[in-house]
């Protein structure tokens, strides 16, 4: 991994010395020869890693892969200590003036100057010495094609080989999955189907496979079959020889002679011209490379006789998509329920007491199972070592607290590690640092998709691509890892985004066993003083015992705290005073109420969150922050930015709001901030909000933000309408748009806009309208809309039923109607439904083939709808429905015992009952509760 931190290094030099050459005047030249230095090492590093993680422990290799990474954290803390100081000399000298376009226009001391050009040069050497001691150590170079296979260790056995030859006795929990495959191979159409069965190692893919693959309804189905193993290194010409010869033995025949001398083209002449006439099934077992289906399918026809390919592998961009063919399927396979994997452990670990758990082991037994997270592999092998243990408390109690410990060095549960790192040793070295990253937050945590991405554009992870912005570059990495199964998607909303991630227990501490190669550290609060030197990057957190150890030369650069009780003010004193270099500070949620002025001094800062927390007042020393590009105030108490916040060019993100969720919904619910007049300068600013816009000067400043994707703006006046439509005109990459009146009274002028934005998905308007914008119904990209207070006179449902990709619609107090209409064949998409607050709807109609998608349909307050809507059993795939406030009439009719309408809704999984508390805090009821029965009693 240290060919990572070398990369992220000569990815940050290069624009340095293509744009900033006066900047490093001196010693220009001298940094060049840095680049030159570290690309000529960076050809054999890759090779050097590969050596650590395919077993080769020799510490030869470790130690000098740990000093090239030291070394280059080492030049970058140099360079940047050097501009930091240009910076500072600069602030002094001309302060409003722009650091990076004026710098040089006065002459530089001579000492600072002397002193980089005396470091740089003692880098050169350290480099060269370094460079010189690899190639001693025989590494091999890029250029010379060197394999690293014959560095791997034989010593480890390889765990998969045994899936081969698990017995049915041992096994728990395949049989609904196995005999569903075992119906796709043997029914099903005539012609070839690709079954893909995909999920994170250790699994059980391959066991599962096997055991369909065995099956005596398979083998007596198929004319001639073959199994595969391929794994990450293989050559096709011996696969398809493989195959052929296991072809012609399950038919008892003798395969030719000649396919030993034969080449790849004719081989796959060969297999085609066998298997046209034979109804065959082939499984390829542990696929990594994304090229493999792309060369094999071309030897495996479609010859119409039932014939059937199976896939397993941890990725699902290895298998073929059903994008490509309707042919093609994938089967993610699930980790084990928790009652299985109950019975799996018992079945390991207690064989002596014929599978039972003694009951004083139960609890412990619960806590090392929780922390498998239905992961077979991690299930039967930490089962196995318990079973050698003896059965008593004080012993598995000692075993469940350094679990984390026994899996790193433990040699008998070696293979978990092993099996999940294989995962990681096939990243691209681009996509290691991000993936090293999740290890940064806590267990079990939720990690906000936005957030990360966010952190990894700061911490330099992610590489320009031509015609993408950071984000989407990032957003694809991110979906790489989703789809190698080493990340977990926590949350999806209703348009399909993925919200949140989160990581298996397991694969946390294959992270953290490599934490040394992003060199982070999981620390306490309370040792704050000893801090210093520690790790580049420090994640703070309640409930770690990370002994506190120097372990790097550099300094640290990142900081994030997360659920630390009480953040001391000394801290954040000592934070400023000693991490000079800083480029991520994260303190979303830290129990913190303000920033000092010294915050200023962060030259280098990138990224600053104070999401929800208690400040209330940024200091002006903010506008020095000239590399700012993320200011996250969201729900904190600021109510106000500083005009120095022009200053900040770079920032392309800036949130911020204050939210009261205990006090009654109101326009002024989440409460807007005010933005200084030369806001338009932010040119590079992709997310706004929310910002007061109650002056038509500051609407059309918002004009010259043309990277804007996402805007939120409030306190719109009717008369400003004109202008925020003039200035909407020139954001045509606007995604989301939330715009909010001064009043639920004052009209939202909006019908002035000539041309739809053609990328727009998301449209939520807060204020009457006196009729719906024209423009709207012809915005084809629109996945959202919210109409809240619209109160529109004419039923809107008629324009918003052929929006073509709508699938979340918000009505609160969006019309004055008696009566909606949901026709046949209208919303196609929709896939939440909100009908809040409609005070005059009496009657709901849906007809059949209206919302055909719909999942979610929350109705109420309406105190006039008395009946469930009619038609609501139309919709199959309805999975919730509440009713909020709704009328006693409307609740009893429901009810499974004695409700005359129960027979509408009882095909719906979820029904529940909402009564508001206070403010945005309300009581739940399911279907039939006896407490909601009560509080019906209870209404006149």
């Amino acid at each position: 991994m240290a060919e990572s931190a070398v990369s992220l290094l000569i990815q940050n030099l290069i624009p340095l010395l293509a744009q900033e050459v006066r900047l490093l005047e001196g010693i220009h030249d001298k940094v060049v020869d840095i680049k030159d230095e570290l690309e000529s090492i960076q050809s054999f590093l890759k090779d050097a890693d590969a050596r650590a993680e395919m077993g080769d422990t020799s510490n030869v290799v470790k130690t000098w892969v740990k000093q090239v990474r030291e070394k280059a954290y080492h030049i970058e803390d140099v360079i940047d200590e050097y501009i930091l100081h240009l910076a500072k000399h600069h602030q002094g000298r001309r302060k409003h003036f722009r650091f990076l376009l004026k710098v040089f226009q006065f002459t530089l001391k001579l000492k600072p100057r002397h002193v980089i050009a005396s470091k740089i040069q003692d880098i050169n050497k350290s480099l060269k010495a370094i460079r010189e001691r690899g190639e001693r150590y025989g590494f091999n170079t890029i250029e010379q094609g060197g394999s690293t296979s014959d560095a791997r260790r034989d010593t480890w056995h390889d765990p998969r080989v045994e899936s081969l030859f698990i017995g049915e006795a041992e096994l728990v929990g395949i049989e609904s999955h196995r005999d569903e495959l075992i119906g796709q191979l043997v029914h099903g159409p005539s012609n070839r189907l690709v079954i893909s069965v995909v999920g994170i190692g250790g699994l059980g893919k391959t066991t599962l496979v096997k055991k369909v693959y065995d099956n005596e309804k398979v083998v007596a189905h198929f004319d001639c079959t073959a199994w595969i193993t391929v794994s990450q290194s293989y050559k096709m010409e011996e696969l398809l020889r493989k195959m052929i010869k296991q072809f012609y033995e399950a038919r008892k025949e003798y395969a030719p002679r000649r396919i030993d001398t034969m080449e790849e083209t004719d081989l796959i002449k060969e297999l085609r011209q066998y298997v046209l006439e034979q109804r065959y099934v082939v499984v390829f077992d542990d696929i990594w490379n994304v090229l493999f289906w792309g060369h094999i399918k071309l030897a495996l026809p479609d010859n119409n006789k039932g014939s059937r390919i199976v896939i397993t592998t941890r990725s699902e961009s290895v298998a073929p998509s059903n994008k490509e063919s309707p042919s093609n399927h994938v089967y993610k396979l699930p980790p084990l329920p928790l009652g299985e994997a109950w019975e799996l452990f018992c079945k390991k670990v207690f064989q002596h007491e014929g599978g039972h758990c003694p009951v004083e082991l139960v609890e412990l037994s619960h806590d090392i199972i929780q922390r498998c997270e239905g992961l077979p592999l991690a299930i039967v092998t930490i089962g196995g070592l318990l079973a050698t243990k003896e059965k008593v408390i004080s012993e598995w109690h000692k075993f469940r607290d350094s679990l984390s410990s026994e899996l790193e060095n433990n040699p008998h549960l070696l293979n978990i590690t092993k099996i999940l790192s294989l995962s990681y040793f096939d990243l691209p070295y681009n996509l290691k640092p991000c993936f090293l990253y999740f290890g940064m937050f806590p267990e079990d945590y939720f990690i906000n998709s936005a957030r990360l991405i966010r952190l990894w554009i700061a911490e330099g992870f992610i590489k320009e691509k031509k015609g993408l912005i950071l984000e989407d570059v990032a957003q694809d990495y991110l979906n790489q890892l989703i789809y190698r199964s080493m990340v977990q998607v926590a949350t999806i909303d209703f348009v399909g985004k993925t919200r949140s991630y989160r990581l298996h227990d397991m694969m946390r501490e294959v992270i953290l066993s490599r934490s040394e190669e992003l060199s982070f550290c999981l620390v306490p609060l309370q040792n704050y003083s000893s801090f210093d030197r520690i790790a580049r990057r420090l994640s703070i957190q309640n409930n770690v015992n990370t002994p506190l150890e120097t372990s790097t030369s550099t300094q640290t650069r990142s900081i994030l705290i997360l659920g630390v009780d009480e953040v001391p003010v000394s801290f954040l004193t000592t934070c400023f005073a000693n991490f000079k270099l800083l480029k991520t500070m994260d303190f979303e949620g830290a129990s913190i109420d303000f920033i000092p002025k010294e915050v200023g001094n962060l030259f280098h800062l990138k990224y600053l969150s104070l999401r929800d927390t208690k400040v209330q007042m940024l200091p002006k020393s903010i506008g020095k922050l000239h590399n700012l590009e993320t200011l996250d105030l969201k729900r904190s108490l600021v109510y106000e930015l500083p005009v120095e916040i022009i200053a900040l060019r770079k920032l392309r993100y800036l949130a911020a709001y204050i939210e009261n969720n205990d006090a009654e919904f109101s326009i002024d619910f989440r409460q807007s901030i005010k933005v200084p007049s030369g806001i338009g300068h932010l040119e590079s600013l992709q997310k706004l909000h929310k910002v007061e816009a109650n002056n038509a000067a500051l609407i059309a400043e918002l004009g010259r933000l043309r990277q804007l994707k996402k805007l939120e703006i409030s306190k719109l006046k009717r008369e400003n309408g004109m202008a925020l439509c003039t200035a909407l005109e020139k954001l045509s990459l606007l995604r989301s748009l939330r715009i909010c009146s001064t009043s639920e009274e004052e009209v939202l002028e909006l019908h002035l806009m000539s041309s739809p934005l053609p990328f727009l998905q998301s449209l939520c308007l807060f204020g009457r309208l006196e009729r719906l914008p024209e423009w709207i119904s012809r915005l084809k990209s629109l996945v959202r809309i919210d109409l809240i207070w619209s109160r529109l006179m004419d039923d809107p449902l008629k324009v918003l039923q052929a929006l073509p990709n709508l699938m979340n619609l918000r009505l609160y107090e969006g019309c004055r109607c008696e009566q909606l209409h949901f026709e046949g064949g209208g919303f196609q998409k929709l896939k939440s439904l909100f009908l809040g607050n409609l005070r005059t709807l009496s009657r709901l109609m849906i007809e059949e083939s209206a919302m055909p998608l719909l999942e979610q349909l929350v109705i109420g307050p309406s105190p006039l709808l008395k009946e469930v809507p009619s038609g609501i059993y139309h919709l199959k795939n309805l999975k919730t429905l509440e009713a909020l406030n709704l009328s006693k009439e409307f609740v009893l009719s429901v009810q499974p015992n004695e409700g005359h309408d129960f027979w509408k809704v009882k095909h719906v999984p979820s029904v529940i009952f909402r009564y508001r508390i206070q403010g945005l805090h309300f009581i739940f009821y399911k279907l039939g509760d006896p407490g909601l029965l009560e509080i019906l009693r209870d209404i006149s």
